[in-house]
């Protein structure tokens, strides 16, 4: 049997590319290669390459994905593993672009991968399934701002960020009325729609689900104690948090988390790795976000929690290409 030949797609148009590369890496060093022909392919705003084992680049044929070699040979790709965090690969533009192609790819379609980029949607939709989320005022840019208004409603402190943004970029932490403006501005150079929500006081945990061998499963629920105010992008990715997997929660606390956490995930059709975020006050779990291209570098929260449930990242990632290769058209 001949191997598949696999590109893992990373980079991006955002300031999370640089963590896309590093989660880029783990896969490509992960995918089993008696099973695959694993290659790397870099998406960046002003170009997208094919990188060999020299690390020359060959631009990619954008009409079909594909790479013309040197001696004018072209490489296909059976299965596209996108692990770009942000634009394009998780808010579904990179998505609609290989099904007008007609390329296999991994993890969520276009529709889920632009529904759970936008927050605000996102959240409508889950409390139609009694999901609760933090009360929250939506704005578009150039909107009159009620300050007194906004303040009277959320109260204080409250919490200002873009609508669509990966990786905690342009989120405030609002404590006085007169931070109010100037968080909206920090928020709308990252998107044209923030939020402002309520602060919720509980422990913030990050639960990873994904579906595997045909289940919905709960990798596990991470506690964050970010030393920062909250858990910010330097929380995220540069150590300014400790995250303690498992939780320190109860056991009815942990079966409540993971059954809200399998129905998000089942609930909006979702296929593929997914880290969602949650606020636990009084034991009952609060939506802030779902994740579907989370980072997955070596120090990233997902690939812990598949170690402490596992699951090699052999096997986490052998997996996405075989569901990929599983529902190719023939």
């Amino acid at each position: 049997m001949s191997k598949k030949s696999v590109a893992v797609v990373m980079g991006g148009y955002s300031d999370e590319y640089v963590v896309s590369l590093k989660s880029g890496q783990l896969i490509y060093d992960s995918l089993d290669r008696n099973l695959y022909d694993v290659y790397k392919v870099v998406v960046l705003k002003d170009k997208w390459y094919f990188l060999d084992q020299n690390e020359k680049e060959y631009p990619i044929n954008k009409g079909d994905f594909s790479v013309t070699l040197e001696n004018n040979e072209q490489l296909k790709f059976d299965v596209c593993f996108n692990i770009i965090h942000g634009t394009p690969g998780e808010n579904g533009i990179l998505q609609a672009y290989w099904d007008a192609i007609g390329q296999t790819y991994t993890g969520c379609d276009f529709y889920q991968s632009a529904l759970t980029f936008n927050k605000k949607d996102t959240l409508a939709v889950l409390s139609k399934y009694g999901i609760p989320s933090a009360k929250s005022i939506y704005l578009r840019k150039g909107e009159n701002i009620n300050v007194d208004e906004i303040v009277d409603y959320l109260g204080l402190p409250l919490f200002v960020k873009p609508n669509q943004s990966g990786s905690s970029l342009g989120i405030t932490k609002v404590k006085e009325k007169s931070e109010l403006l100037p968080a909206t501005e920090v928020a709308f150079k990252e998107d044209h729609e923030i939020l402002i929500e309520s602060f919720l006081d509980g422990m913030e945990v990050s639960v990873g689900v994904i579906d595997f061998k045909g289940e919905t499963i709960v990798l596990g629920i991470t506690e964050i104690v970010p030393t920062n105010e909250f858990f910010d992008y330097e929380a995220k990715y540069e150590g300014a948090s400790e995250e303690i997997t498992p939780a320190r929660i109860d056991e009815e606390t942990t079966k409540r988390v993971e059954e809200i956490s399998k129905k998000a995930y089942d609930s909006l059709g979702m296929s593929g790795f997914s880290r969602s975020e949650y606020i636990l006050m009084d034991g009952i779990p609060y939506m802030l976000e779902m994740n579907t291209n989370p980072g997955f570098s070596p120090a990233s929260i997902l690939p812990q929690q598949a170690k402490h449930y596992g699951i090699s990242i052999m096997d986490l990632c052998g997996n996405e290409v075989e569901k990929a290769l599983a529902k190719k058209p023939n």
